[in-house]
């Protein structure tokens, strides 16, 4: 039997889930309904009609996840729409803006209500959780891919071109986790079930790094969220920034996933494999008392400094990775 059409579609599970303001049983909200009560106009239209906040920057920002590329085919839709939101509001906590709105634009190889259920019911709760709304999008055939855009408003953004030499460079929690269960998620290995809890909590259930972001917004001079692995993306500063870092490793935060490793292998995973969805920051001197009372789960990593590249040092020696980050192309 065919599947819905694309209007029934998108009226019978996407629409649903975001005409009202109502909550999820058990579902905890992280803010209140300003996304909902912004949008004058939602899906239905040719247009969503939005009321940007009085006096406030619009930040947005758009990611494709294509399936088998950034995430398993046959991985459980409800996983697959945590996680597609997920990785996309990550870009919204970097920039220090608090989430508004988004898009959806999915491609299906068929419109299949056992797979659509569970995808927009896990989209209607991840979205109900960070206190965002769907106001539109397109939906149509072809292979599984998965476009967002989201918005948000900011007062104070963290943008990639205000670090200074010598500004101290910083990393919320530990790197490595998703990288690390990667092979777990995709059945290559045979883990605990601790493992495999952490390894799926990583990769499909990121914490955008919202409270981090507000609690540094007053004291970083730079941001971004590490998504690509820190040298890559801590590479984004130096270039936006015209400067190097120095990267001291000798207590760098890594994950328990990744610790578990031989300690190269962990280090370079923490370092360089990427879909962490951690925030990068750096902070200048006047300000870090002030972020160092804050206690927040930060570790200091370095330090930027006048020569360009990204310098690594372990045990008081230059150490080189084998790798430098994720490679779209």
């Amino acid at each position: 039997m065919a599947g819905p059409g694309e209007f029934e579609l998108i009226r019978e599970y996407f629409a649903s889930h975001f005409q009202t303001g109502a909550q999820p049983a058990g579902k905890p909200v992280a803010r209140g309904n300003a996304a909902q009560s912004s949008v004058e106009l939602g899906i239905g239209d040719d247009c969503a009609l939005l009321v940007p906040p009085a006096g406030k920057l619009l930040a947005t920002s758009v990611d494709t996840l294509v399936a088998d590329v950034h995430f398993p085919a046959a991985a459980d839709p409800y996983r697959i729409a945590s996680r597609s939101l997920r990785v996309n509001l990550s870009d919204l906590a970097a920039m220090n803006a608090e989430p508004l709105w988004f898009t959806l634009a999915l491609t299906l190889p068929e419109s299949n209500a056992e797979w659509l259920e569970p995808f927009a019911r896990g989209l209607a709760d991840t979205a109900r959780l960070f206190g965002i709304t769907l106001v539109g999008g397109d939906t149509t055939k072809g292979p599984l891919s998965i476009t967002i855009q989201v918005t948000g408003a900011c007062e104070r953004p963290l943008r990639r071109d205000g670090a200074g030499s010598g500004d101290h460079i910083y990393v919320s929690n530990k790197l490595g986790a998703a990288a690390a269960g990667l092979p777990i998620v995709l059945s290559d290995l045979e883990p605990s079930a601790e493992q495999r809890q952490q390894a799926e909590d990583a990769y499909y259930f990121p914490e955008p790094q919202f409270s981090v972001a507000r609690a540094i917004g007053p004291y970083a001079s730079a941001a971004l969220d590490i998504s690509d692995g820190l040298l890559a993306d801590l590479g984004h500063i130096c270039s936006a920034s015209n400067l190097g870092a120095q990267l001291d490793l000798d207590r760098f935060p890594i994950a328990e996933l990744a610790a578990a490793m031989d300690a190269e292998t962990a280090l370079e995973t923490a370092l360089t494999g990427g879909d962490d969805y951690q925030l990068c920051f750096t902070v200048p001197d006047e300000h870090l008392s002030a972020v160092q009372q804050l206690k927040l789960p930060i570790s200091a990593v370095g330090r930027m400094r006048s020569v360009p590249g990204i310098h690594c040092q372990l045990n008081g020696q230059t150490w080189q990775p084998r790798l430098t980050g994720y490679r779209h192309f």
